[in-house]
């Protein structure tokens, strides 16, 4: 990909599509990425990719999208997080291809899109995207529905990102200010940004900071999977610049308020 930091902050949730298939070219080299995509818990997800109309697959919140990309997951621990972290890197791949896409949970019939994907036993398929090239015009319904969940703002950092314990505002650190704002801009289900980072003897320690009604045995931990498209942004932002990370699931034992979760830590390498 080129300038990660511009697909980034560029990309945005595509819901009115040009009907037009996506090229053979570009779907070929969809194919071929997503057989690459790796995630740091070593959790397999598997992406199937499906045509709308052959499968009679659709959204009432989407227009003139031709085919879908389904994630599979088994369910184990971390699992929500290894799949938010391993679609987010097909999604801003597929931008990067001038491909739009939008994580759908809850608003299809959940069924026809299991089936279509061949949802087995002991799976679950936390959500879909349709994939397309974006329409010229946005119909008035995306408009709506960007315009309602703040789609284009974010939260300042100092609501996101904590020095030493939690609410402590990070102050500013300009090693490590791009890729923080990679993260800040992360996307997230109805953009309520679930993540928290606590910096603490230089390991920066991810939480997911819990909402009501975001969790479901057939989506997963929906908040979890927004702490895993964050985490992605941080690691992918730091491999960019060359830098490697660890990440691991070893809890600090850092005092947390009772809606909060620790996720997992992750100690870079190199700077």
């Amino acid at each position: 990909m080129n300038d990660l930091m511009e697909i980034i902050k560029g990309r945005k949730s595509v819901r009115t599509f040009d009907g037009e298939q996506v090229s053979d070219e570009h779907r070929r080299l969809l194919e071929k990425y997503i057989k690459e995509i790796t995630n740091p818990f070593d959790i397999p997800v598997e992406f199937v990719l499906m045509d709308a109309k052959e499968n009679g697959l659709s959204s009432p919140v989407l227009s003139g999208e031709p085919m879908y990309v389904a994630g599979k997951v088994s369910k184990k621990p971390y699992a929500d997080v290894a799949f938010g972290y391993a679609f987010e890197k097909l999604v801003l791949y597929a931008w990067s291809l001038g491909i739009g896409t939008v994580l759908i949970g809850g608003t299809m019939k959940r069924e026809n899109f299991e089936k279509a994907a061949g949802l087995k036993e002991g799976e679950m398929m936390p959500c879909v995207s349709p994939l397309g090239y974006p329409a010229a015009k946005k119909s008035l319904k995306d408009i709506m529905m960007r315009k309602g969940i703040g789609a284009d703002s974010r939260m300042p950092g100092e609501k996101l990102f904590f020095d030493g314990s939690w609410g402590n505002p990070l102050k500013s650190d300009e090693t490590m200010e791009e890729i923080l704002e990679m993260v800040r801009w992360a996307p997230s289900a109805v953009n309520k940004q679930p993540w928290r980072i606590i910096v603490k003897d230089g390991i920066r320690h991810f939480y997911e900071k819990k909402d009501r009604g975001y969790t479901g045995d057939a989506t997963g931990d929906l908040q979890k999977i927004d702490v895993g498209i964050a985490l992605c942004h941080f690691v992918m932002g730091l491999e960019d610049k060359g830098m490697s990370v660890n990440i691991s699931v070893a809890d600090p034992g850092i005092e947390i308020p009772q809606d909060a979760e620790y996720i997992a830590s992750a100690e870079i390498q190199k700077i």
